[in-house]
């Protein structure tokens, strides 16, 4: 009986021993899971060669002068290649980027197209403060789909559309940033460029998307590395939502975190906290290239298939001024001007 209670007894102690063991190796496990994690996030969080400054003075963006220039180019029809729409508008986009920079660029190509059709096609690039090596760019789609694929009426559906939200509204943002950027310089370089055959492939048929940016990427020089780029697609609508784009924020997190947080704190309410699906955009290929990209896009137009039925216009004949809302355009272009004049290029004074 003594035996029994002396082995119990040493059971107990030996139990209560390996006990304290694993709970010094948990604890030892959760100190390193800790130096590990903290060590990952200081080696992950790179530092920026920019950051924004305070108290600055931003130039006033005109809502109306974008909605005016949105105008002038559907006033052409629709711009798809090879059309009459999109040789007045080529002529009319470089005549207007000529009023506000000198260093405007046609950088012209050939598509071999659908039924053996050659397209002609032209990226217009901008370029301000060209010597600068400090450089970002900000881009969008000129072109117009040749087809309305997704309209209900099914004699629409091979006709060109209009492009108003879908290519015009990017453009005309762009129009009133290069005359700001004439009359209120900065001091580095920034490109705007606008891309064209975005949307000349028919549905799912994703190697005759993109053509312009495609081109653009494929034959960029090799000294040409902006610090990123934005995309604006589909920027117009009045009832806009812009989520944060997932592939944007696959490839460029920083800079989706840099703008939306600008868009906080001007209270831009179309921009979303929310991370949206991501898609197939010009940003692709830009950002294969080495090109870090972001997309400001709404995306919940994309599919025609919105509980808001008037949303429902994306690749049909139903993309007309009439969903263009002003306050989205301004606020879309205070978000892009508080960037571009705050930014600055090197350390901050701390």
């Amino acid at each position: 009986m003594l035996r029994l209670e002396k082995d119990h007894i040493f059971h107990k102690i030996l139990k209560f021993k390996m006990k304290l063991e694993i709970n010094k190796i948990l604890i030892l496990l959760i100190i390193l899971t800790a130096f590990y994690s903290c060590s990952k996030e200081q080696q992950t969080k790179v530092e920026q060669p920019y950051y924004l400054k305070s108290a600055i003075k931003i130039p006033m963006f005109d809502k109306n002068n974008v909605y005016k220039y949105i105008e002038e180019q559907i006033a052409f029809g629709p711009r798809n290649p090879n059309s009459m729409g999109h040789q007045q508008a080529l002529k009319y986009l470089e005549t207007e980027l000529r009023k506000s920079t000198d260093a405007v660029e046609l950088q012209n190509f050939s598509y071999n197209g659908y039924d053996d059709e050659k397209l002609d096609l032209t990226n217009i690039i901008a370029k301000f403060n060209s010597n600068s090596k400090d450089r970002i760019f900000i881009c969008a789609h000129w072109d117009s789909r040749p087809r309305a694929d997704q309209d209900k009426d099914a004699a629409k559906k091979l006709k060109p559309i209009l492009g108003t939200n879908d290519g015009a509204s990017g453009v005309g943002i762009i129009l009133e940033l290069a005359q700001l950027l004439k009359e209120n310089p900065v001091n580095y370089g920034i490109d705007l460029i606008l891309f064209d055959g975005e949307d000349y492939g028919k549905e799912s048929d994703l190697q005759n998307y993109f053509l312009g940016s495609k081109y653009f990427a494929a034959s960029k020089p090799t000294d040409y590395q902006p610090y990123f780029g934005i995309l604006l697609d589909l920027v117009g609508d009045k009832e806009a939502i812009f989520y944060k784009e997932g592939k944007s924020i696959q490839f460029a997190p920083e800079v989706v975190d840099l703008v939306w947080n600008i868009a906080q704190d001007l209270n831009a309410t179309p921009f979303s906290a929310l991370e949206g699906s991501p898609i197939e955009d010009d940003h692709i290929p830009l950002n294969q290239a080495g090109l870090k990209t972001i997309d400001i896009v709404d995306i919940d137009l994309i599919g025609a298939n919105t509980p808001n039925k008037r949303r429902n216009y994306w690749h049909t004949s139903l993309d007309t001024i009439d969903n263009i809302g002003k306050e989205t355009l301004q606020q879309v272009g205070d978000v892009l001007t508080h960037l571009i004049y705050s930014l600055e290029f090197g350390k901050p004074n701390i």
